[in-house]
């Protein structure tokens, strides 16, 4: 800012000198006393090159040719501002009376380079000694009667380099329209801008920009507008910067709008902010933080409140906040195939989880209910970590299906997006949570679980594709309905009823995306069941055999009819596996029958069995003797 005020100091001493000039000096000689005017002020050398020239009718106002200001000598960039020229008009008779009344200030294409250093310093703070903010002698009692009825800025270039933190923003097509009608009142401003391919604009007013380029706190009032949203200011606020107010934004299109600010690759899922209406009280410090308070957002569907702190200093922004609202709704991150009545696969859609690596921080999060992926929850409750790209959800809280769950949840985006966790529950309601994962509602009963899960991927089907970890389930009493096992075993008609069982347990591991199930056991009032096999989580498919068995029949030797289930998870086959029957109800029988056959081919054949050798080996044996026996007649 003092830059800037000594600028505008530079085209005074230009006015005063060409108005001197109109009687007494050239054109040339007037843009080198300006020149040096301008150098003394700043530090930098300034070169003015083609003609000065000056007018006295209608406007008393002088033209430049191409101005260059230097850099600072720490630079090894281009000049700190080139332009094609300037051209400014004074009111003559304030200008007799000791005030300087600017009615036109216009900058031609200027290219403006501003730069930090790593140790902080700026090029734009010139530091001279002798001369004030105001750009008068330090000391000064008598301040600067100068306004500005407009200033323009056409086609101008701005870019800002920050060789500390390796920030590099450069825009194009800048123009300014700036009104300054009292020094010490108040000074509007509409500036517009081209950054990459988005258009930008920002208008409002100071207080006092007096104030401004004297680094003081004044009155503010600011709308930032981008493609897909703006952004609106109302509050106080100075230069360094330091800002203090209330922000309001309305965002139809946040992706388009962060693009615009060149935070890209920010699509974010429909409930977390692909359309944004948000109002807070907010504090920015010098040294970077911002802190938000009485913070009210809808982003789309869902509602917030809450408060934050951001440390922007950081090279990767540090979040601290706390977040509440009434019901989080994350069906937006559902992908699609992943209902119990899609039958088409996972969805390969690309998941797009950037948003992990936008700023590091922790979040505590309270929730009144929460649905995802088609699972409603009740109260939630969760801190989130966030550090380079991994996210840590701890739940204290997750209420529903009348139990709780608690553990913790990873989706880790640091080389390719990862998703794990280890959860326990207790008292969950197996009807209305496999009717919702899976649409099945025969199976009644509370349970209690554990789960551990990696799984790896840009996409749903390569998640469940890859799924590794493992499980257990145990559950008291409940139900299987549409099936009655005892009925089943004891006449062969199971159709309709219902089987009401004691216990159930089973034990589970996960590699490459399928569940593997060596042990469940089920009891019955009357009979028990075992299972095992295989559940494709990825290929969405089984391979399992269930085994009811019941030992009060068959002369007390019971009976088992193990069912195979196989095929898709739409439409599996359901039928008895006979082989498993015979080898499970009848092995004595069996037995005996091959022992009885083998009795009967030795007697037939002559074969008598060696001691350990079994039929076929003795038969082969038989035939070979015969052999080498009709041989060895033929030679004698």
């Amino acid at each position: 800012m003092r830059f800037l005020i000594r600028l505008i100091g530079f085209v005074l001493v230009l006015v005063l000198v060409a108005v001197v000039g109109l009687l007494m000096l050239p054109g040339e000689r007037i843009a080198k006393v300006a020149a040096d005017q301008l150098k003394a002020q700043t530090g930098r050398e300034v070169v003015l090159s083609g003609e000065t020239k000056v007018s006295y009718y209608p406007v008393l106002g002088v033209s430049t040719g191409p101005i260059t200001i230097a850099n600072a000598d720490w630079s090894k960039g281009a000049p700190l501002m080139r332009a094609e020229g300037l051209k400014v008009g004074v009111d003559l008779v304030s200008l007799l009376s000791g005030e300087v009344r600017i009615t036109g200030l216009e900058a031609v294409a200027p290219d403006i380079l501003l730069e930090r250093a790593k140790d902080g310093r700026v090029n734009w703070d010139t530091g001279v000694s002798g001369v004030a903010a105001s750009g008068q002698p330090a000391g000064s009692s008598n301040p600067l009667a100068l306004s500005l009825d407009r200033a323009l800025i056409q086609r101008g270039k701005l870019r800002y380099v920050d060789h500390g933190t390796g920030v590099d923003v450069s825009v194009r097509d800048v123009s300014a329209d700036l009104r300054w009608p009292d020094y010490d009142g108040r000074g509007d401003f509409d500036l517009s801008a081209t950054y990459g391919d988005t258009p930008l604009a920002l208008k409002g007013h100071v207080g006092s920009l007096a104030d401004v380029l004297a680094g003081k706190v004044t009155e503010i009032t600011a709308e930032l507008a981008a493609k897909g949203g703006r952004i609106e200011f109302q509050g106080r606020g100075a230069s360094q910067p330091q800002l203090q107010g209330r922000v309001k934004a309305d965002i139809s299109d946040s992706g388009a709008f962060l693009a615009a600010l060149d935070v890209k690759g920010a699509n974010l899922p429909r409930g977390l902010g692909r359309t944004v209406k948000l109002g807070a009280d907010v504090t920015l410090t010098q040294a970077q933080m911002l802190s938000i308070r009485d913070l009210s957002a809808t982003l789309d569907q869902n509602a917030f409140t809450g408060e934050m702190d951001l440390d922007l200093a950081k090279q990767t922004p540090l979040l601290t906040a706390r977040i509440a609202t009434k019901h989080l709704d994350l069906s937006g991150l559902d992908t699609g195939g992943s209902g119990p009545s899609a039958n088409v696969g996972w969805s390969k859609a690309r998941i797009d989880a950037s948003a992990l690596g936008l700023m590091n921080g922790e979040i505590a999060f309270d929730a009144g209910g929460l649905g995802v992926s088609g699972l409603t929850f009740g109260t939630t409750r969760a801190r989130i970590t966030i550090d380079r790209a991994r996210a840590v959800a701890q739940l204290s809280q997750l209420s529903g299906y009348g139990g709780t769950i608690t553990g913790r949840m990873v989706a880790n985006n640091r080389s390719g997006l990862s998703v794990g966790g280890a959860l326990n529950a207790s008292g969950l309601d197996m009807q209305n949570l496999l009717s919702d994962v899976a649409g099945i509602t025969r199976f009644t009963g509370s349970a209690d679980a554990n789960l551990e899960y990696l799984g790896v991927g840009n996409s749903t089907h390569a998640i469940m594709n890859s799924l590794s970890g493992k499980g257990s389930l145990t559950m008291g009493r409940g139900t299987i309905q549409g099936i009655d096992l005892d009925k089943l075993m004891r006449s062969g008609l199971g159709t309709g009823g219902t089987t009401v069982f004691d216990s159930l347990t089973a034990s589970f591991t996960m590699k490459d995306g399928n569940l593997f199930n060596p042990d469940l056991l089920m009891k019955l009032p009357a009979l028990s069941a075992n299972g095992e096999g295989r559940i494709g989580l990825g290929p969405r498919d089984l391979d399992y055999l269930f085994t009811p068995q019941i030992d009060s029949i068959n002369g007390g030797k019971g009976l088992a009819i193990p069912v195979r289930i196989k095929g898709p998870w739409s439409s599996p086959r359901i039928t008895p596996d006979m082989e498993k029957a015979i080898d499970l109800n009848f092995e004595e029988e069996k037995e005996k029958a091959r022992k009885k056959l083998e009795d009967e081919v030795n007697k037939r054949l002559g074969v008598e069995k060696e001691v350990g050798e079994s039929t076929e080996d003795a038969i082969k044996r038989k035939l070979e003797d015969e052999v080498r026996d009709k041989v060895r007649k033929m030679f004698e």
